[in-house]
């Protein structure tokens, strides 16, 4: 099965994903967590602004597609943390794997910046970083997600929201 976080920078696609990797890794250890972040610096020759444009972001998506569903054909979990900005794309993942559970995790911009863990909209505001998505690279909001993540509030109970999404994915602790 493949789990696909969406969301914006900030919006705790990673910190969810981790959560649930660690809970679906514990029953099924052949679980895989792919972040964005990491891949890029997995896929490091990628340098400069180029692989931040809407071209270069959809290059990187589809590489991380194209692995999910490698790893999807070998039997294997994953559990995906990933921006994600192309409608097509999510509409596509609904075939293109064997399983697939979207979930949208949900914050507001005023949110997002005012958490700005990696500093990102403040140098984008600055003029220092290009091709910020939300902010020079429109972002929609996917419209058939599984499941909708409210994270514009206090840090939830992470381990517990985690149980609950595996569980709507079909993927609890008894499966």
């Amino acid at each position: 099965m493949i789990i696909w976080l969406i969301g914006l920078s900030g919006s705790g696609k990673t910190t969810l994903g981790t959560e649930m990797a660690r809970q679906l890794r514990a029953r099924h250890p052949n679980t895989v967590l792919l972040d964005g972040d990491t891949l890029r610096q997995v896929f490091s020759f990628d340098q400069g602004t180029a692989p931040y444009t809407v071209a270069g972001r959809r290059i990187n998506a589809e590489r991380i597609a194209a692995l999910c569903e490698m790893l999807d054909r070998q039997g294997i979990h994953v559990v995906c943390c990933i921006l994600s900005i192309f409608a097509d794309m999510q509409r596509n993942n609904r075939t293109r794997f064997s399983r697939y559970f979207e979930i949208f995790m949900d914050a507001p911009m005023e949110t997002l910046r005012r958490r700005d863990v990696k500093g990102l909209y403040a140098a984008a505001d600055a003029g220092k970083v290009p091709n910020v998505v939300g902010i020079h690279i429109p972002f929609e909001p996917p419209s058939e997600s599984d499941l909708v993540v409210d994270s514009s509030g206090d840090t939830p109970d992470i381990p517990s929201l985690a149980a609950r999404a595996l569980a709507q994915a079909g993927l609890d602790a008894a499966s």
